[in-house]
This record gives C-alpha cells, structure tokens and sequence, in this order.
C-alpha cells in the first residue's frame, strides 16, 4: 500500500477496525474510506456496489461483522448467520466488480473444530464438527474464507484471510448480555467494586483455556499482511500461549482491585474447552504480538473507566 492509497476500513467503528484506522493514520495513511452503519448498510447490495463505484477504492480491510459471545449466540443464531453473508458476499463481491487491488477479510478461530488438536494449525480447517454454541457465526466465516479462496482462483483476485484468536482492546463491547468474555470480566469485576459486591459469578467452570490479542497487535499483523502476504490459504494471528478463564479472572480481579470472592456458575456451558492457535507461519514471516496480556488489561480496563463514567 502506498500512502496515497484509496482504503477503505469496512467497521471502522468496531474493535478491529477501529484498531486499523488507529494504526493506518498513525503510519501516514491519509486517503481512508469510511462509513458508519447508518451510512451504509453493508447487507445491502445496491448500497456496497455504490459506495465501490463510486469511491474507486484500491485496498479493503473487511472488518465488519456481527459478533458477540455465547449468549449472543445463542439467542440469536439467525441474525449471526444472515448478516455476517450478506456483509461479507457484498464487500468481497464488490471488491471484485470494481478491480480492488487486494482485500483482507478477517475471520475467527471459532472456525476450527471443536475437538481439533492444539494448538489450532490452518490446515485443521474443516476437519472435524464445528462449537455448537456459535456454529452459524462460524460457518458464516468459513463461508467468506471460501468465497475469498474462490475469487482468487477463478478471477486471480488477491482477498487474504486472516483467523485471529479472542480479541480484547478499546472500544470493546461492554454489554453482559452480549460481549465476549474479557470485556464481560472487566465490567462485573468493576460494578461489584463500585457496589461493594462480596462477590462476583463467572458463566462455566473457569477451565477452558483461552488466548486475548489485543486489538493494536491485531492492527499491525493485518497492515504486515496486507504488505508482504498473498497466499491463497488462511494465516493464524495470535499470541502463542494461553491461560485459564479462571486465571483470567483473577487476573482482572487483580487489575480493577475488586477484594471479593469468585463463584463459578457450572449451569453455563463452556464453550470449547481450549482454543490456541499455532502462529508459526505468521512469525516465520516476522510478525510477533507486543502487547503483554497485563498491560493490554490495564490500558483497556482504563479506557473502560473513562467511557463507563461518562455514561453516568
């Protein structure tokens, strides 16, 4: 990408995109293309064939998505599986129609198997019966992954895929009903602090494992990708080691300074019992994650302080 290219940052609000437009403005790129959801509505396809017509873009960060944790899932199976094809067949399509010059689509390692050795290779994919609890966001994904594979093939577009782990970062959402688990953590630990709670209930049984990028590591590995990778196969974006949801929460305990006890509701699911990545081809190209998971908790935990109080 030259910094006069014409990019355009598909969920520039969101906690990935948000990340990327950071780290493509703190680079020197200038010529960004961005719409907010109420600009456009990606699951339009007159509205997305418009915007490319018209914008004349060269590069594509393809970071909108409707996402959310297990109870999210869960409820809402059908919004996850529609609105995440639309989203992706418009923009990946589009991207094709008006001759962009390369697009990275992001995924999501719930696209491994459940049961698939650890940690998580690329070739795992499809390979085995997908989690359950968040299989149509899941198959959604693979659906883009296949859809940009495709494209390459019979076109000789240039759409990468990128599978990154559990994110965690600023602008996160907050919602207990609908967020992932790290954001989830932060907010009860915070509210039973703020409330005097004795104690706080995490969802499961604190065992599965899990690894958090960090949304700015997350950023650069996607500007590194977009740079010096073409492969027509999926590449994983992790940190390389993973921890306990009981250590996690701990952890945050730790962080936010909540002096109370931890209960463990074993009525929830889990959810898969450890999702690490294998992120060998990613450093052999020379990218490595920066952001330590302590020091990643503290700046969110802090931004979170911030916007949570406004809203008071």
């Amino acid at each position: 990408m030259e910094l006069y290219s014409k990019i355009y940052i598909a969920g520039h609000k969101g906690l990935v995109g948000s990340a990327i437009l950071r780290a493509l403005q703190s680079k020197g790129y200038h010529n960004l293309v961005l719409r907010t959801s109420a600009e456009l509505d990606l699951r339009n396809r007159g509205e997305v064939l418009h915007l490319f017509e018209q914008e004349k873009i060269d590069y594509v960060f393809l970071a909108a998505a409707k996402v959310g944790g297990i109870a999210a899932n869960n409820d809402y199976p059908a919004d996850f599986i529609r609105d995440n094809l639309f989203i992706q067949s418009n923009v990946i399509d589009s991207a094709y129609q008006f001759n962009v010059k390369k697009l990275l689509f992001l995924g999501s390692t719930c696209i491994y198997p459940k049961f698939a050795p650890q940690p998580l290779r690329e070739d795992y994919l499809l390979t085995g019966e997908l989690e359950p609890t968040n299989e149509p966001y899941a198959i959604a994904k693979i659906a883009g992954i296949k859809m940009c594979q495709s494209y390459n093939r019979q076109f000789g577009s240039k759409f990468i895929s990128v599978m990154p782990t559990n994110m965690y970062g600023p602008h996160d959402n907050f919602d207990l009903k609908t967020s992932h688990v790290l954001p989830a953590l932060i907010r009860k630990f915070h509210e039973a602090k703020e409330n005097n709670a004795s104690s706080v209930e995490i969802w499961g049984s604190g065992t599965p494992r899990r690894e958090f990028l960090h949304s700015d590591d997350l950023a650069e590995a996607c500007l590194f990708l977009m740079n010096h990778y073409d492969d027509n196969e999926i590449i994983n974006v992790g940190v390389g080691h993973d921890i306990s949801i009981k250590e996690l929460a701990e952890l945050v305990q730790s962080v936010v300074g909540f002096t109370g006890e931890i209960v463990f509701n074993h009525s929830i699911p889990d959810g898969t019992p450890r999702k690490l990545v294998d992120v060998t081809k990613i450093h052999n190209l020379g990218w490595k994650a920066q952001i330590s998971l302590e020091e990643g908790l503290r700046s969110v935990y802090e931004a979170f302080q911030k916007e949570y109080l406004i809203k008071q």
